[in-house]
């Protein structure tokens, strides 16, 4: 028997390599957006629009609006078709391309995990463009009349997960350097 076939017949079983895929859709993706989801139909259930209730004065208001663009209001002013089909089109493709390169990493890290929390993001604000062709925002911070512009838990969980990935990005740069 030739040495190689020996030697497979005595070496452990290779591991089949398990996507983190499952891992984060279950643990992030899935509770971030029942978070988003579950505060954005609270808050459209129970406040006006334009409502406003202060939660810290003069720093933190829970203000209920719509945003029929994409962050900062971008695309508001194109045609309502357009928007909303360039808007949902954008969300599917990030979702896909999103979990396809988690699906292809080999473990969670903070890569995977950015990813994951930008899909969550993505897929949030896509359900409300489908189900009310607009976004529903409602976390208003600011400094007396100094505005941030009102945004959601998707809008904070795509932050994150873009921070995290330039965070990440910069360490390994350093780490290499």
């Amino acid at each position: 028997m030739p040495e190689s076939a020996l030697a497979e017949m005595v070496s452990p079983a290779r591991t089949h390599r398990r996507s983190p895929l499952l891992f984060l859709m279950v643990l992030v993706v899935l509770p971030i957006l029942i978070l988003d989801q579950a505060t954005k139909l609270y808050v459209s259930g129970h406040m006006e629009l334009f409502e406003s209730v202060s939660i810290i004065p003069h720093w933190l208001d829970i203000t209920y609006t719509r945003n029929s663009g994409a962050a900062f209001s971008m695309f508001a002013n194109l045609p309502p078709w357009f928007r909303i089909a360039f808007l949902m089109a954008l969300s599917v493709i990030a979702i896909v391309v999103l979990m396809v390169l988690i699906a292809r990493s080999d473990s969670v890290n903070i890569t995977t995990f950015s990813f994951a929390l930008i899909m969550a993001g993505a897929a949030g604000n896509l359900i409300d463009r489908g189900l009310r062709g607009q976004v529903v925002d409602f976390i208003r911070v600011h400094y007396f009349d100094w505005n941030y512009p009102i945004f959601n838990v998707a809008d904070s969980a795509i932050t994150v997960g873009v921070a995290l990935l330039i965070l990440s990005t910069v360490l390994s740069q350093e780490k290499h350097s």
